[in-house]
């Protein structure tokens, strides 16, 4: 989905015809910079891409749920109910919801937007979508006798679906994005059934190397003609280590104890970087979903301030 927002992340910028030169003088012509966000001037939108958005949509969508049903929750079944997690993994699988509802919503909102919707349109129908895209998974937990709905998944999807419709009712653009990094951790070995024996496995589940970010864009906020570069942007982060276990007596009993990070750094929006290519910008647009490495300072409650020369 968020690929497919890269096709018109480009944008437009607006030029004024120049003054006519004398006749004996002749001006070079030069061809703009264009950035990922600046502006053109508006083509009409085929009368296609709706439909093939909204079957594209639809048909993704569906597949994804039978995907599931098929080949993750083949277990044994139970009648729906729901369940508590929130004390569990301090709260990062609530992060990933937020995130994952985010990034579906504001992609979305973009495609609705590349198909010709109105803008209002666009804003409500699309930031709906992150909501919509992730809840159903809730139905499926409920019927599974390990797990069960959360309510505070629920939540986090809303969150995240609700932070892009602020932003896009406010400043019809997103100023504040929720990113994420990765790293490998040994806590995967320790239960590879629950956090991953591969390397994709242990990307979504091993929250030991999880980091969510929210990245400001400073320059937005900044009086016109500011030299903040808007490609550069302070990032908060959040993580956590030793999350091993959900039960504390477990984690005591394996010599571990859970504990939270909290990270201060620098984050490059991609989006912004000036080019030409349509190709690199929908590339910037997808992977603008991540945070970069970069220096980060972390305060914990085991090891105090630390400081990271480059922080995955």
């Amino acid at each position: 989905m968020l690929l497919l927002g890269g096709l018109f992340g480009g944008g437009f910028t607006w030029a004024q015809a120049p003054a006519a030169a004398p006749p004996d003088t002749v001006r070079p012509q030069v061809a703009p910079v264009v950035g990922p966000l600046t502006k053109l001037p508006a083509e009409p939108v085929p009368p296609h891409r709706l439909p093939l958005l909204l079957g594209g949509l639809g048909a993704g969508y569906g597949g994804l749920y039978v995907a599931l049903s098929q080949g993750w929750y083949t277990g044994r079944q139970v009648a729906p109910h729901w369940f508590n997690d929130f004390p569990e993994w301090k709260q990062l699988d609530k992060a990933g919801h937020f995130w994952g509802a985010f990034h579906e919503s504001r992609g979305t909102v973009d495609m609705l937007r590349w198909a010709g919707v109105a803008d209002k349109k666009a804003i409500w129908y699309g930031s709906l979508a992150g909501f919509l895209i992730q809840s159903p998974i809730e139905y499926f937990d409920s019927r599974d006798p390990a797990y069960g709905a959360s309510a505070t998944d629920l939540a986090a999807n809303f969150l995240g679906s609700a932070g892009v419709l602020a932003q896009e009712l406010a400043w019809r653009e997103v100023r504040i994005m929720p990113k994420i990094s990765f790293h490998l951790t040994p806590y995967a070995a320790r239960r590879p059934n629950v956090l991953g024996s591969t390397v994709p496995e242990r990307l979504l589940k091993d929250y030991n190397g999880q980091t969510y970010w929210l990245c400001t864009d400073v320059g937005a906020f900044l009086p016109a003609g500011s030299r903040w570069p808007r490609w550069l942007q302070p990032a908060l982060g959040y993580g956590a280590q030793e999350v091993v276990y959900n039960d504390p007596d477990a984690s005591r009993q394996a010599g571990l104890r859970p504990y939270r990070q909290y990270y201060l750094s620098l984050d490059v929006d991609l989006r912004r970087i000036p080019t030409r290519s349509k190709t690199l910008r929908r590339v910037f647009y997808a992977l603008s979903i991540f945070h970069l490495p970069a220096p980060a300072l972390e305060l914990n409650s085991r090891r105090g301030l630390v400081a990271h020369g480059l922080y995955w």
